[in-house]
Formats: structure tokens, sequence, C-alpha cells
């Protein structure tokens, strides 16, 4: 089972003294990977992960994004069918971040099982199916990234017009919706699910209206994550998820 498992962890095991080509060889030395099939593997992970150029060079002349390319290359060395990567984008430009998204969205694409621990929530809210949020060392709340969203107020659905008939309409049609007389658009609370989503669409094919404009605006996981820590999500709702 340990063989199945690769780990990358906050801080790079990246030897800075020794070329990433060397590197690359040292673990698969200590996979006890045959010399040919060591060599094999190394030189398609360079490759598969941009590093060929700046194989012969020492790792202490890479750039960070350069050191945790070659840090996750070490990891997969194993042929890992899951992988431990702690907050792998700290520290790293932008393009190198997304260059680090692509690299763990193809991963799981491949079948490799990914748990991922960071601080940005934007990046949980790209890469993750599920999303368990902390808080003082035990989990506050675990769902998808939709799920989570829907459990702090905020959400609401907006409807925009261009014809003053067709928003008086729909405003008789959706009581309880807030006006914009300014831009002829109404705002309904709500989650944003597809069974509010069918409610509102059915309540304005019954008055014969037609939205022109239709948006979902839900809270991210910023929101989500104050309100898990401050107390701001109620206690059934965080039970709803569990």
């Amino acid at each position: 089972m340990r063989a199945a498992i690769g780990v990358t962890g906050q801080f790079s095991a990246v030897d800075n003294l020794i070329t990433g080509e060397e590197n690359m060889l040292l673990m698969a030395d200590l996979h006890r990977l045959p010399r040919r099939e060591g060599r094999r593997v190394t030189a398609e992970l360079l490759e598969r992960f941009d590093l060929v150029q700046a194989a012969k060079r020492p790792a202490s002349t890479y750039s960070g994004g350069m050191r945790r390319r070659l840090d996750i290359a070490m990891t997969l060395v194993g042929g890992p069918r899951i992988i431990f990567l702690d907050e792998p984008t700290t520290g790293l430009d932008p393009r190198s971040r997304h260059t680090m998204w692509q690299i763990i969205r193809r991963l799981v694409a491949e079948g490799v099982t990914v748990f991922l621990t960071t601080q940005y929530l934007e990046e949980a809210d790209e890469l993750a199916d599920r999303i368990a949020v902390l808080n003082d060392g035990t989990i506050a709340a675990e769902g998808t990234p939709e799920e989570l969203k829907r459990m702090v107020p905020g959400g609401h659905v907006r409807l925009r017009f261009t014809d003053p008939a067709a928003y008086r309409g729909a405003a008789a049609a959706l009581p309880g919706s807030v006006p914009d007389d300014d831009s002829l658009a109404l705002r309904i609370a709500g989650d944003g699910s597809q069974r509010e989503l069918r409610s509102i669409l059915d309540r304005l094919d019954t008055a014969r209206v037609e939205a022109d404009e239709l948006t979902v605006h839900t809270p991210d996981l910023d929101d989500v994550f104050f309100a898990l820590t401050g107390g701001g999500v109620p206690q059934q709702a965080k039970e709803a998820l569990r």
C-alpha cells in the first residue's frame, strides 16, 4: 500500500547541490528501479514537466516554479496512485501557479487520487471535487464547492428585462423579489439550486414573461470560510453536509 502513495511536502525535497536529472535518478534508485528503467522514467518525467533543457543544471539555479515541478516529478517516479500535495503553489507567480493547476488536473484525469491542502480558496474551487474546511484542527464542513457555497446567505438570482411591461409582469409573478427600476432588474434571494431556478422559470412561464438575462450569484469560498470559522453558519446547515 505504501508504494501506491506519494507525498510532496510544503517544503521542497529537491537537493539543490545536484542537477535536476540527478535528483530524479536518486529517486529512481530509492524506489529500486533497474538502472535502465530509472533512466527511462527520468527522461519521460523531465520531458513531461518541461525540464529537459534544465536537467543538467544544478537545482539551485531553478526558479520556484521549476523547483516545484521537479519536486512533483520526483514524487511520480514510483508511479503512485494516491498523492498528497501540501500547498504546492505557495510562493509561485500566477503563471507558475496555473501551470501547476494544469499538472494537477492531468494527474486526476489519469486516475490519480490527489489530496491537496491549500490556503488559496480560489485554487480549491478550481481543482477540488470535494472540499473539507478545517477550523482549529477539526473539519468544520465538507462537501462539493457548490454545496459549501449554498451554506451561507447572500446567494440570489438576478433577472434583467428590456421591456418595462415584461419587467412589471415578472415583479407581479415573483412576490418578494427586489426590484431595480433603473436597470429593469429583479433580484430573488436564494441558493441558485436547480429546483429553485425551475420554480422561478415556471412562474415566469405562467405569467407569459420572458427575461432577457438570467444570472445566478452565489457566495464564494472566502465567504464560506469566514462564515464557518466565525460561527456564521447555522449548526443545522453544517450537519446537513456531514
